[in-house]
């Protein structure tokens, strides 16, 4: 696999070895032992599918306390892939990244704890699948404003989103709870 560091440290784009032939593909999308070589290491606890359509914006996301990483892919369709940190410490803290994932390119993302994690679906259906290294506490998720302005992401939106309720009533990081 290749294992590729983002503009925000601990954030890693990872594209494993595909294996096609006339009957279709094969690849790995976890092995401990790669990732733990690679200097990725994480016990997941939660595996997590979600199908969307287009123009959903699922996010900005986090928790807390109980904080998740996440290894996030797409299994059909494609996403425009958002991850925002919020460590107060980092020299990033704020900044984003963005990136398109999709069943073609099938690239995947790890996100590590400590950063909010969303995206937009830009094709007519999306599979989305992430594995967590800690389980969902409601009671300590967090909603970042999806279009703070102090963010600066360039979401590819030609319409409104679709938003739920609580992502569309998100908090400006200015006012965010974040890490440390």
């Amino acid at each position: 696999m290749k294992v590729t560091s983002t503009e925000l440290p601990g954030v890693t784009l990872i594209e494993p070895r595909v294996f096609g032939d006339d009957r279709g593909f094969f690849l790995e999308s976890w092995n401990a032992r790669d990732f733990e070589a690679a200097g990725l290491s994480a016990t997941f606890v939660q595996d997590n599918h979600s199908g969307s359509r287009r123009g959903v914006l699922r996010g900005l996301h986090y928790q807390v306390e109980h904080a998740q990483g996440k290894l996030v892919r797409v299994a059909v369709g494609e996403v425009f892939d958002v991850v925002v940190d919020l460590r107060r410490s980092s020299p990033t803290f704020g900044r984003s990244v963005a990136l398109m994932l999709s069943a073609q390119n099938r690239r995947m993302l790890w996100v590590p704890p400590g950063f909010a994690h969303g995206f937009l679906t830009i094709s007519d259906h999306a599979e989305f699948l992430y594995k967590t290294t800690d389980y969902w506490y409601p009671e300590h998720e967090r909603t970042l404003l999806w279009n703070d302005p102090a963010l600066h992401i360039a979401w590819p939106l030609s319409d409104a989103p679709i938003l739920t309720a609580k992502d569309a009533a998100g908090t400006p990081l200015a006012a965010a709870e974040v890490y440390r």
